[in-house]
């Protein structure tokens, strides 16, 4: 009599529940900022460059930080580095609260440490988490679980954007701080009992275990190094490497200019709402919500689609690139809003701009795709860093473009720009996607 066959548990969507929850909650204090900003220029009186500054103020830190952030990883492995980020993060969030007791030149000075704090704490989330899907997940499922998680960026400001704003009118800007960064701190204790290695899984059997390898997933991973000890890597010998791959820099600088409608959307959006739309800042905060909305939706259907296109057969590349380039295209439509008055149809062309955005943002899948087995985590944090470098770029360039100008037309122009550029490197320099083989050392 034959053995029937174990059915599989599926522990690992419930990982990529709690990465795309963490996500949320990371994007949501990335974006406290834009939502207190305006009260806090007028508080501090602080003029369109000097809030560049201060927008880029994280982006300094989690540029510089992404290389060691991906060699904790690598080194200490994910959950241990992901729960000690979440926690500092948190901490610097509650404390941007406290600025108001600051004045002058001191207060800006504290409020951009804080900010660079943030952004360093960060440095190790995004890397982590294309570490774990490559640990759970088979390639043919990779794009759906990397898209659900990098579609948080646009559920964090459907889910708090309303809240933030609401907090702004009702409390001041300072609680903005206090209850995001609450709820990070919080969500620590929930990351420590739900996350674990495969193998390590209280709730994993091993049917599922022997899906997810046999589709290709790095379930030994982070096997024996929850002491820290090193086996084959991390070594930062391999960053030259990956720089002198041509379809790893074709993916960074693409990744580089995607960011840019990142950055755009989760600093200066509102902003553009209430100082070139004539809109309130709680106005503000819900109608920044509806084209987060559309990039939440793009952003799960860019995987869904992707994954489709690769169990139908098609190759990697194929199936990666068809959803990054037609995404970038709908994300030019953020130009048309330069030649329309109307508030409804500025939204909707944001809409569709960011729904074509969430639909190409498909950067982490491929890195899970790409990334050497060896230095998942370093890889990762190279990735980032080239991508995040728009979080330092991309803020003070839109502040000097409003200052030399007087409009925000401009730098939806200079987004639109970007969105093409993505478009172009994956045409024709990425070139075919595949996974990168060391070189023996």
């Amino acid at each position: 009599m034959d053995t029937p066959k174990l059915k599989k548990t599926n522990v690992r969507w419930l990982i990529v529940v709690v990465l795309f929850f963490i996500t949320v909650i990371n994007y949501a204090d990335r974006a406290t900022i834009s939502l207190a900003g305006p009260a806090i220029a007028k508080e501090l009186k602080l003029d369109s460059i000097a809030m560049g500054y201060i927008f880029s103020a994280f982006g300094w830190a989690y540029v510089a930080c992404q290389l060691p952030g991906g060699w904790l990883l690598d080194r200490f492995g994910s959950k241990k580095v992901y729960a000690a980020s979440i926690f500092f993060w948190s901490v610097f969030t509650v404390l941007q609260g406290v600025v108001g007791f600051f004045t002058g030149a001191i207060a800006i000075v504290v409020l951009f440490s804080l900010r660079f704090l943030v952004g360093a704490a960060e440095s190790p989330s995004f890397p982590a988490n294309s570490r774990i899907v490559a640990a759970w997940f088979p390639a043919e499922e990779r794009g759906t679980a990397s898209a659900i998680f990098n579609s948080a960026q646009y559920a964090a400001t459907v889910f708090f954007a309303p809240l933030m704003g609401w907090l702004v009118y009702t409390f001041g800007w300072h609680y903005v701080f206090y209850v995001m960064g609450g709820l990070g701190i919080i969500y620590v204790f929930i990351w420590q009992k739900l996350v674990y290695d495969p193998k390590d899984h209280p709730y994993i059997n091993e049917a599922e275990v022997q899906y997810i390898e046999q589709g290709g997933g790095l379930v030994n991973m982070d096997q024996g190094k929850k002491d820290g000890s090193k086996e084959e890597g991390p070594s930062l010998h391999y960053i030259k490497e990956l720089l002198q791959n041509r379809m790893m820099v074709g993916i960074y600088v693409a990744q580089y200019c995607i960011n840019a409608l990142t950055y755009f959307f989760i600093t200066w959006f509102p902003v553009y709402l209430v100082q070139a739309k004539g809109m309130t800042i709680l106005k503000a905060g819900f109608v920044a919500s509806i084209p987060a909305v559309c990039g939440f939706v793009g952003g799960v259907l860019g995987g869904i689609i992707s994954d489709f296109l690769l169990k139908r057969g098609y190759s990697l590349s194929v199936a990666r690139k068809t959803p990054i380039v037609l995404g970038m295209l709908l994300s030019m439509s953020i130009i048309v809003c330069n030649y329309v008055d109307a508030q409804w149809v500025v939204i909707a062309f944001m809409a569709l701009s960011f729904f074509g955005k969430g639909v190409g943002a498909l950067g982490w899948a491929v890195n899970s795709d790409t990334a050497p087995k060896q230095i998942a985590g370093l890889s990762g944090g190279l990735f980032n860093t080239c991508g995040n470098l728009s979080s330092i770029t991309t803020p003070i360039a839109i502040g000097y473009i409003i200052a030399a100008t007087g409009s925000f037309n401009g730098a939806l122009v200079y987004v639109g720009v970007h969105a093409f550029l993505a478009m172009v490197c994956y045409l024709f320099v990425v070139g075919e996607i595949k996974r990168v083989e060391l070189k023996p050392r």
